[in-house]
């Protein structure tokens, strides 16, 4: 006898209510969230056809919603610059970014239009000085300064000090930070006669190629062994906007990174090869570079130039290379003698010139030992 499976509906009836009638039909229970599609319940319970692969109907699947592509590249080249200019303890808005500067002649034309719009006015209220009044003739006025006569001399004054106090000289190698009530408003890298806005507070920042050479830092070797190094950074500011606002002293914070990467990094003792301290010095240099490159600076290498043991532990080493080379000139000077002594026993007994016993030969070595020792110490052979 054959069983089939029966066909689950649709909708699936309400038992029996109190009242003998059936209930409304309810619907069959769906899966219903905001970014997913609707799926019946039977549907994710199903055996699986045995129909072939390529026979199949499509199934609902679960579909995230997803912005569109530009949206989405958008937002991700907004990650990325906030991540590159986030930095720790750093503001990620100070960012260098070129001021808004105008050439130097226009500062010039403002300033000379400001001092003729001046001599203008005072010819106009007729309050020039004998001398000038006779060069430009008779004044359209004799009223002296009136209110229209004062804001005509505020306005070309005004002119005036606006050109010739915003002119500035801009320098190769050198650049200016511009703010403007405590808030940043550009770098200047330009060279030659500028005009600045006067109202701006200025920044000289030196962006040349520099170096540094410190006093000997505290550091160790491999072995933890107490050392003295004296290195020397050359470096460079490549972000004025960062190491002028960022730090309070930009050369204070990059000695402070040396300092801690000579305590991190084991430094290659007096008397190493080439090698170890090529390695010294990249693991440095990455090191600094890493700990300055937040605030604007750029450091091309870490060279360390002298090395040497702390003067507690000099003391030390000096004391044990002078009982080496002490325990070295006494071993010398010991095996010299005894080959001096041995040659001539040998060479008295061989010639026949003593006849000795096992006792005096004893005697002999010890009496010639002493001798040439004697006279070794004296000569300092």
């Amino acid at each position: 006898m054959t069983t089939t499976t029966p066909h689950i509906p649709e909708h699936v009836p309400e038992s029996e209510g109190p009242d003998g009638g059936f209930a409304a039909a309810r619907p069959a229970r769906l899966i219903h969230t905001e970014s997913t599609t609707e799926i019946p319940v039977h549907l994710l319970f199903r055996e699986e056809p045995s129909a072939p692969p390529a026979e199949e109907k499509p199934r609902p699947a679960v579909v995230a919603h997803r912005p569109p592509p530009e949206k989405e590249d958008r937002d991700t080249r907004d990650i990325g610059v906030r991540a590159r200019a986030s930095a720790p303890g750093v503001d990620p808005e100070i960012v260098e970014r070129p001021a808004r500067v105008l050439p130097g002649i226009a500062g010039v034309f403002a300033g000379v239009c400001g001092a003729a719009g001046c001599a203008v006015t005072a010819w106009w209220a007729g309050v020039l000085p004998p001398l000038a009044a006779e060069a430009f003739g008779p004044s359209a006025g004799a009223g002296g300064l009136g209110p229209a006569q004062w804001a005509a001399f505020a306005g070309a004054g005004a002119l005036g000090l606006f050109g010739f106090g915003g002119l500035a000289r801009g320098r190769t190698g050198r650049a200016w930070v511009l703010e403007l009530f405590g808030r940043y408003r550009g770098t200047v890298r330009g060279t030659g006669l500028l005009w600045v806005n006067p109202l701006l507070l200025r920044r000289r920042v030196d962006v040349r190629l520099r170096h540094w050479r410190g006093e000997p830092l505290p550091a160790a070797d491999r072995g933890g062994v107490a050392l003295r190094v004296s290195v020397l950074v050359v470096w460079r500011v490549l972000d004025t906007a960062r190491a002028t606002l960022g730090v309070e002293d930009h050369e204070g914070y990059l000695r402070a990174c040396v300092e801690a990467a000579l305590l991190r990094v084991p430094v290659a003792a007096p008397g190493a090869g080439r090698g170890a301290v090529q390695a010294t010095q990249d693991a440095l240099t990455r090191l600094v570079a890493a700990d300055a490159g937040p605030v604007g600076v750029e450091v091309c290498a870490v060279r360390p130039l002298r090395v040497e043991y702390a003067p507690e532990v000099a003391a030390a080493m000096h004391r044990r290379r002078i009982t080496a080379l002490d325990a070295r000139h006494r071993a010398s000077v010991i095996g010299a003698v005894v080959d001096s002594v041995e040659d001539t026993v040998t060479r008295l007994t061989m010639r026949g010139l003593v006849d000795l016993d096992d006792y005096e030969r004893q005697v002999l070595v010890k009496d010639l030992t002493v001798a040439f020792y004697a006279g070794r110490g004296e000569t300092g052979v």
